[in-house]
């Protein structure tokens, strides 16, 4: 019975690895990227930038300064380490490259998410942004609970599209293969 859960599976395997990721990554940024803050307050600043241009499109004034956003004559909004999406890109990153799949396409993935993230934290603080506007007492409840719910879904959805891919990948990766030792 010991031996038999000793035995090597892809599943044990993705979670180790998703497990040991998930240890690297909270000791990396726990322990030193969130106490030094310089990357948390890069991130927060092009977070607030893309927020501002696209408020800005939608016809509003925008006043900002560092970290803080306001349409203008309204109250203000901060964006706090908590809120920059390193988090939850952090997440994102360890389903990747837990799970099997080439270095190459993993890493372009991976960049591809991360611009996603990006995006939709930039798209949940213009929506807060217009909450606080238009329905202020709407705000608290679309703080409290967006952010968890998109942003988990969003790397759900993401990790299963990875899934798929890497999935093709191997497949066509052993067609080829098979095809090749076929024809020698």
């Amino acid at each position: 019975m010991v031996s038999e859960l000793l035995q090597p599976s892809p599943i044990r395997t993705f979670v180790l690895k998703a497990f040991g990721i998930f240890v690297l990554w909270y000791v990396l940024y726990e322990l030193w990227l969130l106490p030094d803050g310089q990357l948390d307050h890069w991130v927060a600043l092009k977070v607030i930038d893309g927020t501002a241009f696209l408020t800005k499109l939608m016809g509003f004034e925008v006043w900002m300064q560092g970290r803080v956003l306001t349409i203008a004559g309204n109250n203000s909004i901060e964006m706090v380490n908590g809120c920059t999406g390193i988090s939850a890109i952090g997440l994102f990153l360890g389903f990747i490259w837990a799970y099997q799949g080439q270095n190459r396409s993993r890493l372009y993935f991976s960049l591809l998410g991360i611009a996603i993230i990006y995006l939709v934290n930039v798209i949940r603080i213009v929506t807060l942004m217009l909450m606080q506007e238009l329905v202020p007492q709407f705000f608290d409840y679309t703080h409290d609970y967006s952010t968890t719910i998109i942003f988990y879904l969003v790397i759900f959805f993401l990790w299963m599209l990875w899934v798929r891919l890497a999935d093709g990948f191997e497949a066509l990766s052993t067609q080829l293969a098979s095809q090749e030792h076929m024809s020698s």
